[in-house]
């Protein structure tokens, strides 16, 4: 018999994390219609490339990850908080989660793409300026 101990999750907390969504986000269609407005046209989550990039430049070879701070854990963010309950499982998954980025990234690397990385954070806090000309910048 195994020595995992299996925890009941309380059906509030099953709604809370069922309602997480990881296509279509907030912060993910507001980075697309900035792209829009900007006149640069774009792919969403293909398949066929490493981690499914949320967005996808084909005409720049350039991939845009818009990730959320607490599940990809951005550095120095107060929206990275570890939840005081079963922080080990949490630990464990938030580093799953930072090893696979990074490989997604670096394969994508490996095949010619150019990886930007928006944070939820900079969405919230950032003049939307600062994104505009990052791309500006990206896409030449």
């Amino acid at each position: 018999m195994s020595s995992e101990v299996i925890h009941k999750v309380s059906e509030q907390r099953s709604r809370n994390m069922s309602a997480i969504k990881s296509k279509n986000t907030k912060p993910e269609i507001a980075v697309r219609k900035l792209l829009h407005s900007m006149g640069y046209r774009f792919r969403l989550h293909r398949k066929d490339l490493p981690g499914s990039p949320d967005i996808v430049l084909p005409k720049y070879k350039t991939v845009i990850f818009v990730h959320g701070c607490f599940w990809h854990r951005h550095e120095n963010c107060k929206y990275a908080t570890t939840p005081k309950t079963r922080p080990a499982f949490w630990e464990s998954k938030f580093n799953e989660n930072i090893r696979r980025d990074r490989t997604n990234q670096n394969n994508l690397i490996k095949l010619g793409w150019k990886v930007l990385v928006i944070w939820e954070c900079d969405l919230k806090s950032t003049n939307i300026s600062n994104i505009r000309e990052l791309f500006d910048m990206s896409f030449k």
